[in-house]
């Protein structure tokens, strides 16, 4: 890794290594995190799934799963785990990179990342307009749904309800069968 700042850049990160870890920044912080475990990415597939059979069925914008790069500025890079941008929104998407607030950010808690994905993530997404912000909790078999202004969530536990636009019955999602154990076949 390179040699520690005080303060980083969006071009400090762009330069970090390809070594498997994730590197983000808020307000110029830098943030480290090793790769996921297989049960985060099994919930975190799952998911995917049905967010992107939602949003292309009803035509509603574009949906990412990370590594894709949200820009707040020149000390602001973060990389959740999926994103959703709407349609109307598509300006803000550039070939690179989300210039500002999807409207919908997800993170799949991981032991090494949930003090900062309930704290200093959370707190970026309700200030800069993320219009909702999961935090999904496998060990507890539980979405958090933040909102900007919110002092706290709302949390499901066996039902999760999506509903990114008002004329579009919204997606269930079914949490039981999100948080199931794995089973390789025999």
């Amino acid at each position: 890794m390179p040699a520690a700042k005080d303060v980083y850049t969006v071009d400090d990160v762009r330069q970090m290594p390809d070594d498997g870890n994730r590197y983000e920044i808020i307000a110029g912080e830098l943030l480290v995190t090793p790769a996921p475990g297989v049960s985060h990415q099994t919930v975190l597939a799952r998911l995917f799934r049905q967010l992107a059979d939602y949003v292309e069925r009803h035509r509603l914008g574009e949906i990412w799963f990370a590594p894709v790069d949200v820009v707040f500025g020149p000390h602001t890079l973060v990389e959740p785990d999926l994103l959703f941008v709407a349609g109307r929104r598509a300006e803000v998407v550039t070939e690179r990179e989300v210039l500002g607030a999807p409207d919908l950010a997800v993170e799949v808690l991981s032991p090494s990342s949930a003090r900062t994905d309930r704290g200093k993530k959370r707190a970026l997404y309700q200030e800069t307009g993320v219009r909702e912000y999961w935090v999904v909790d496998v060990s507890e078999h539980a979405v958090e749904t933040w909102r900007p202004g919110a002092t706290r969530p709302e949390v499901a536990r066996v039902i999760l309800e999506w509903r990114p636009d008002p004329a579009v019955a919204p997606l269930r999602i079914d949490l039981a069968a999100l948080f199931r154990p794995r089973r390789l076949p025999a």
